[in-house]
């Protein structure tokens, strides 16, 4: 069955999101490691390190991810951006290495103007240009491209676009792909039925291969399918519905995969714990 979790805050300690997903009977975590809107980032404190390793080797069975900063844009064209770009997520996968965080996700970014193609060559360099300067190796953590929505100039809303990407790279073996339900919904790959679902799986198959997925978010979606717009909502409350999920669920194909929310929460975290009940009542139920 599928590890099922949600992204949890970090605040007062890495350590502290561990508890969290613990308290909504998690499965699999996600974080940020540190202020994902801030260029500046403090540096691991051996303390912090030590607390978020203790916490999750007692969760030895529970895979981790970090989303990588916001702000990163690896298909920034302009020298400057492009070199703070690739600094940050250096920065960020060697903070992973250090915690012990097996996952990288990260988004595309966004070409500003210059075009797709010009967009995706420069991601397929920087990345590059990022793993070679890490030197983290592909048995100790993968970086996983995430699908967007297509909102604005962004890039990755065609699975084609993140296949290229893939194929392009001089370390494959250190990339994957996480899947967004919300984005992938929202960039015009319906999962509402059946038909739906078996459609847009074929094209992730052709264009990506699913053998390279290697984490999901599970996000409804505020909006319809096609409308680059991503806004999330609580499962079975969106446009997605719950039909679309009980297929994923049930997908032998990502039978062991993570699965986290990244859906609306408040401090004491019942959203999560509800999102999480109605997914696996849907695991309940008997596949189609």
């Amino acid at each position: 069955m599928p590890l099922l979790g949600a992204h949890q805050s970090i605040a007062g300690g890495l350590h502290l999101a561990v508890d969290r997903i613990d308290q909504v009977g998690g499965e699999a975590l996600q974080i940020f490691t540190a202020n994902q809107r801030q260029w500046r980032v403090p540096p691991l404190t051996e303390k912090s390190v030590a607390l978020f390793l203790e916490q999750a080797r007692a969760r030895s069975s529970m895979p981790v991810a970090s989303h990588a900063s916001y702000l990163i844009n690896l298909a920034a064209s302009q020298e400057e951006k492009a070199r703070q770009a690739v600094a940050a997520f250096v920065e960020e996968l060697r903070r992973c290495q250090r915690l012990g965080i097996r996952f990288v996700v990260i988004h595309p970014g966004s070409h500003g103007g210059s075009g797709v193609e010009a967009g995706l060559a420069m991601v397929a360099r920087h990345l590059d240009q990022a793993l070679a300067e890490a030197r983290v190796p592909d048995t100790v953590l993968k970086v996983l491209l995430e699908t967007t929505a297509g909102q604005g100039t962004s890039l990755g809303s065609t699975f084609a676009e993140l296949g290229w990407l893939l194929q392009q790279s001089r370390y494959p073996g250190h990339l994957g792909i996480c899947v967004d339900t919300c984005h992938v919904f929202a960039a015009g790959y319906d999962l509402t039925t059946a038909s739906a679902y078996t459609q847009t799986l074929q094209q992730l198959e052709q264009d990506v291969g699913c053998q390279q997925i290697c984490w999901f978010h599970l996000n409804d979606s505020q909006k319809g399918c096609g409308s680059k717009v991503d806004r999330h909502e609580h499962i079975g409350q969106g446009a997605i519905g719950l039909e679309g999920f009980r297929l994923l669920l049930h997908d032998s194909r990502f039978a062991k995969h993570p699965m986290t929310l990244e859906t609306p929460k408040g401090e004491d975290l019942h959203e999560d714990a509800i999102n999480l009940q109605r997914l696996r009542s849907l695991m309940a139920q008997s596949p189609a």
